[in-house]
């Protein structure tokens, strides 16, 4: 059975995981826990990213042989609750780092965070509130 101790991988394409390494590691501060480039012929280059110590991590692919184009829509959302307000100074690094500010689809997220596109125009939400 799946439990809180359960460790979870999130994965999607990536047409650029430098860009994506610019934007979730200097961007907004997650680790690199994996990164494999080696131009291996029938392998995906990865690039995986999380907290230190945290039970999760987000994988991004790349395979150089046979890409895959991403196709986020406007609901496909990675979600970070902090908490706290959302520092300007968060937000301007990650547009520093190759992010866009978006308008939410949902316009709860206008109302409790930030909406920022990634390179590949996946959305990050930084959410004011708490899970729990």
């Amino acid at each position: 059975m799946i439990d809180a101790a359960t460790h979870v991988r999130v994965a999607r394409p990536s047409r650029d995981l430098a860009a994506a390494e610019h934007f979730y590691v200097a961007g907004l501060g997650l680790e690199v826990r994996w990164l494999s480039t080696d131009r291996v012929s029938g392998e995906h280059d990865l690039l995986m990213v999380g907290p230190a110590g945290g039970g999760w991590h987000f994988e991004l692919t790349h395979d150089p042989e046979d890409p895959v184009e991403p196709t986020p829509t406007v609901d496909d959302l990675f979600v970070v609750y902090l908490g706290r307000p959302i520092e300007e100074a968060l937000v301007d690094r990650l547009t520093a780092h190759g992010g866009t500010r978006v308008a939410a689809h949902n316009p709860y997220w206008d109302e409790h965070g930030v909406t920022v596109a990634d390179p590949d125009g996946y959305r990050l939400v930084l959410c004011s509130r708490t899970w729990e």
